[in-house]
């Protein structure tokens, strides 16, 4: 029963492509049975657009009615193709301030939504996966008399993860360890501090019960492992912590994006149970079991893909 439950469209995400349709019809496509659609919640600030957002003279105004274009079209879709597969509809938070903490509670409140991907994708306000250019910006932001720390911009980056983590509890948290996008090594950039507040948050997500995403992403952007990188990964698993799979697609084309190396991953990380997100007989969101994850069928098929 292939699974994801993090994925974006070019119809409602400037740094996508596609159709939202086609995205579920390739996933119908793939077999995979359960699928979430989770396009960014809005952010609330001019200064906080994308570059290609300014490029296309978009206002925070218009990322709200894309949102609410968002839910009607995802709504529509999971009815019509309820028969083939299962949808679920979410939205990937965003966390850049302090001040996300009331933001997401009034947003949540006012949408009805299945369930809340949990992402950090800025540090002091500066997106780091955006581009290395933003990245070497962010990291520069936090340096102390002109000389940036690698290190320092881990432990700001968990730190502020950890706050989201504690106002939001997501049901997924998104590539726990982005921070690492340009900077993938590695254990000199992870000093006793930074593993302590790696630890920190991990060791809360897994307290409340929420799902670490093995993201497949990160791949496409060079890392050696998929999101979590192995070293903290094997800490979530020694701690009892509940995997689940996402491709963190971006178009057609990414649906299922390197699951056979997903695969891989669970075979070397000695992983044989997942966990996946499906409605219950009242049409809850609840958190389901798959245990026997790497002889399931479903690994056939990808492997095919």
């Amino acid at each position: 029963m292939p699974f994801s439950h993090h994925s974006h469209s070019g119809q409602f995400c400037s740094h996508a492509s596609g159709i939202l349709e086609d995205i579920v019809l390739e996933a119908i496509r793939k077999g995979f049975k359960i699928y979430g659609l989770s396009e960014h919640m809005p952010r609330y600030a001019p200064t906080e657009l994308y570059p290609e957002e300014i490029e296309a003279n978009l206002s925070v105004a218009d990322l709200y009615a894309k949102f609410e274009s968002f839910l009607t079209e995802a709504r529509r879709l999971q009815e019509k193709y309820r028969s083939q597969i299962t949808l679920l509809v979410g939205t990937e938070i965003e966390y850049i301030t302090p001040s996300y903490k009331s933001h997401i509670k009034a947003f949540l409140a006012k949408h009805t939504i299945d369930y809340v991907v949990g992402s950090l994708h800025h540090v002091n306000g500066i997106p780091i996966d955006f581009s290395k250019e933003l990245y070497t910006q962010a990291l520069a932001s936090i340096s102390h008399d002109g000389n940036a720390s690698l290190p320092v911009l881990f432990e700001r980056y968990f730190n502020e993860q950890y706050e989201m983590l504690v106002a939001v509890r997501p049901d997924v948290v998104a590539h726990f360890d982005l921070i690492r996008i340009f900077e993938p090594v590695k254990g000199m950039n992870v000093t006793k501090s930074v593993w302590q507040s790696m630890v920190r948050n991990a060791d809360f997500v897994i307290g409340y019960g929420g799902l670490f995403e093995l993201n497949s992403r990160a791949w496409k952007k060079g890392l050696v492992d998929a999101y979590p990188q192995r070293d903290i990964l094997k800490y979530i698993i020694s701690r009892g912590g509940k995997l689940t799979l996402s491709d963190d697609s971006h178009g057609p084309a990414d649906v299922g994006m390197y699951y056979d190396r997903l695969y891989n991953y669970l075979e070397i990380m000695e992983i044989t149970t997942l966990y996946h997100l499906d409605y219950d007989e009242c049409s809850k969101v609840v958190v389901k079991e798959l245990r026997d994850a790497r002889d399931h069928q479903f690994w056939v098929g990808v492997k095919n893909w």
